[in-house]
């Protein structure tokens, strides 16, 4: 009989546990969804800092998107020069150096 009691206080902590975490889950998955199509996203990884975003001008190295940031694409990061033309969508891993984003890694998407 102690048994059943114990497992049902746990459930029941358990229970309790959930009810007040669950709106914390709800909001942030909400407040993940709720940023527009195209819109820019940046964050932050180990290594550095991600941007995501629709490309409005290309000059030599340097990459423009929408949002106004510049991203440095040097030549030992691996990208079809093609690819990167305005209106293409990029997702990129970048180091601030010298106060210039310089990108790590990047993706075109199709």
């Amino acid at each position: 009989m102690t048994r059943i009691l114990e497992m049902r206080s746990a459930a029941f902590v358990l229970l309790a546990a959930l009810a007040l975490m669950g709106p914390t889950w709800s909001t942030d998955a909400l407040a993940q969804s709720a940023s527009p199509a195209g819109s820019q996203q940046q964050g932050q990884t180990a290594g550095g800092s991600m941007v995501e975003g629709k490309i409005v001008n290309v000059s030599g190295a340097k990459v423009t998107l929408a949002d106004g940031t510049e991203l440095m694409i040097p030549s030992s990061v691996k990208v079809q020069r093609a690819d990167l033309k305005p209106g293409a969508t990029v997702k990129a891993s970048f180091e601030e150096r010298g106060g210039q984003k310089v990108v790590t890694a990047i993706a075109v998407e199709r």
